[in-house]
């Protein structure tokens, strides 16, 4: 890729949330959809059709040796995320991978070291952290606006049918409400506060062990976080932040907040900083800069970050007794 060029991306895994990224990528300057892989052929030839992709491919591994692609995105479910990014890596191309990075903290170390071994950018694609909102909120949280930060109450949740949940119920794939929703609150926390000294987690299980309602309480030397995850219940999805001198809450649905308010000496002043489509736009951007600059990883949402959040994870899957083995 020369420097003046487009960044030719390839995605593997064509699902809901690809669906969403491709939609986002075409609305940027700097960026093509070159090439697409599904292991159903049909499905791939579809996906190429309606984002006006040139290439397509049945098969993960011919989708890596395509010297022409800069950049692959891996939307597939959970348990592959660390295989396939290590397959990519080794190609030479660059990776953003969905969240969760992993299944496992030993998987997300394979994968950053990989990233360091081959020279080749590579990052969680935790978007959040670059929507307008979010990174505003933080640079005013730092400025000290609302003061010292004492909590931060976030969840995520929304009833899934099991008759229709496919994925989400599914073990096999990393199915359950931690791995696949609750990495966001708990992303949340970590980014105001950081990582604590203690997490304290329950958990509402299924018959065959993913869990589908889990509440965590990370307590820290100063400040606390009460953060929720369920695939069985219905919520506002409001996320607050706590401080000594007011609060700040982030636009429902949190996550891809379209704007928040700030409630400070008994004023309320709101914000409005609606996002370039979907949301996703900003961390293809990110990608695009740091591959321009030949950094492999962004000091926005750093390998180190992602293994920081790994590691809380894990923590609380062996709590609530959460197994994929």
């Amino acid at each position: 890729m020369k420097n003046n060029n487009k960044i030719k991306w390839g995605v593997i895994g064509l699902g809901n949330i690809a669906n969403q990224f491709a939609a986002d990528l075409l609305l940027l300057n700097d960026a093509t959809l070159f090439a697409v892989a599904s292991r159903n052929r049909d499905n791939a030839i579809d996906f190429a059709e309606k984002y006006n992709c040139p290439k397509v491919y049945d098969s993960y591994e011919a989708l890596c040796k395509d010297d022409e692609i800069d950049i692959i995105y891996i939307a597939t479910p959970h348990n592959s995320h660390a295989e396939l990014s290590i397959k990519a890596l080794e190609n030479g191309k660059h990776v953003l991978c969905e969240k969760p990075i992993a299944l496992s903290y030993k998987d997300a170390i394979r994968m950053t070291e990989a990233s360091v071994k081959y020279n080749k950018f590579f990052m969680e694609a935790f978007w959040t952290r670059f929507i307008p909102s979010v990174q505003e909120v933080l640079t005013k949280v730092n400025e000290g606006i609302i003061g010292d930060i004492k909590s931060v109450n976030a969840d995520f949740a929304f009833y899934a049918d099991e008759k229709n949940g496919g994925r989400l119920f599914d073990k096999d794939l990393g199915g359950g409400a931690l791995f696949d929703i609750g990495v966001y609150p708990l992303f949340l926390a970590y980014i105001f506060l950081g990582i604590p000294k203690e997490i304290i987690a329950k958990s509402i299980l299924h018959k065959n062990g993913i869990d589908l309602q889990t509440s965590m309480i990370l307590q820290y030397e100063n400040a606390q976080a009460v953060l929720q995850a369920s695939i069985i219940s219905e919520s506002d999805m409001k996320a607050t932040i706590s401080g000594t001198e007011g609060y700040i809450k982030l636009n429902s649905p949190w996550f891809v907040a379209d704007g928040y308010s700030v409630f400070r000496d008994q004023k309320e002043t709101n914000y409005s900083l609606p996002n370039l489509g979907k949301g996703y736009t900003y961390e293809i951007l990110e990608c695009h800069h740091c591959i321009r600059n030949s950094q492999i990883e962004s000091e926005f949402w750093s390998q180190q970050n992602s293994l920081d959040l790994s590691k809380m994870v894990e923590d609380i899957k062996k709590q609530i007794r959460l197994s994929f083995s």
